[in-house]
């Protein structure tokens, strides 16, 4: 039965080297957009979906991330500490595991967000979640959603929801940076650092790598000169009518 997870991996711990200068001195997840920091973006949107705890992987300049999220508690925040080697995105949860347990959970970048158009975007992919046919789920955005974005697409949907790489074919999607992901998956991963794009291969060479493309604005920070466009998207998704 299709349903929300009660938990999320947040992935906080990236370099953030394409936004220097703004970086020497704070993580790229503290950046403000609109007068929120990006890390606020998507825990606004666990906590709005009820998800109840959100583990969030640190590395550089650790002190500022939890620190700032100190106070938060919905979502509930657990920590887990990268200082001692950058692990990327699928070491960090291949370590954040014990605190994500066996039921399948979000996972969410740090540096990037949307904005919601009526429906919340993390629910919808909760309901369309089938275990049974499902390894990896994916919110993936069009390029006409998308702000800040210079790549090409990631994935072509097929009309049963399963996904092949797209090669930056213009008819594809992008991945958005939100997913939802069943722990057996990195039943025979490595422990240190590796992309989550390992785990996507191995879904997608099974079949059960699937998409939902979702409703609203996109947007992603790369440097610091997509920090205008990023803010003025904001007021422009705002100004829609719901």
């Amino acid at each position: 039965m299709s349903s929300v997870p009660s938990k999320a991996m947040v992935l906080a711990a990236g370099l953030g080297k394409r936004m220097r200068p703004i970086t020497d001195t704070m993580p790229k997840p503290l950046v403000k957009i609109a007068g929120k920091p990006m890390i606020d973006w998507g825990l606004d949107a666990l906590a709005d979906a009820g998800v109840e705890t959100a583990v969030v992987n640190v590395h550089y300049l650790p002190d500022q991330i939890v620190a700032h999220l100190a106070s938060r508690t919905k979502p509930a925040i657990d920590i887990s500490d990268e200082r001692d080697a950058l692990l990327e995105s699928g070491g960090g949860i291949v370590r954040a595991l014990p605190r994500l347990g066996r039921a399948p959970f979000f996972v969410l970048n740090a540096d990037t967000f949307w904005i919601d158009s009526v429906d919340n975007n993390l629910v919808r992919l909760g309901l369309a979640w089938n275990d049974a046919e499902m390894d990896i789920l994916l919110m993936l955005a069009r390029l006409d959603q998308a702000t800040g974005h210079s790549g090409g697409t990631d994935f072509l949907l097929a009309s049963d929801g399963r996904l092949s790489r797209a090669k930056g074919d213009p008819r594809g999607l992008i991945y958005a940076g939100a997913a939802i992901v069943h722990p057996r998956i990195f039943d025979h991963a490595p422990a240190g650092a590796h992309s989550l794009n390992a785990e996507f291969d191995a879904a997608l060479a099974t079949g059960r790598l699937h998409g939902m493309v979702m409703d609203g604005d996109w947007i992603t920070v790369g440097t610091p000169d997509a920090i205008a466009p990023a803010e003025a998207a904001v007021a422009r998704a705002v100004a829609k009518p719901r």
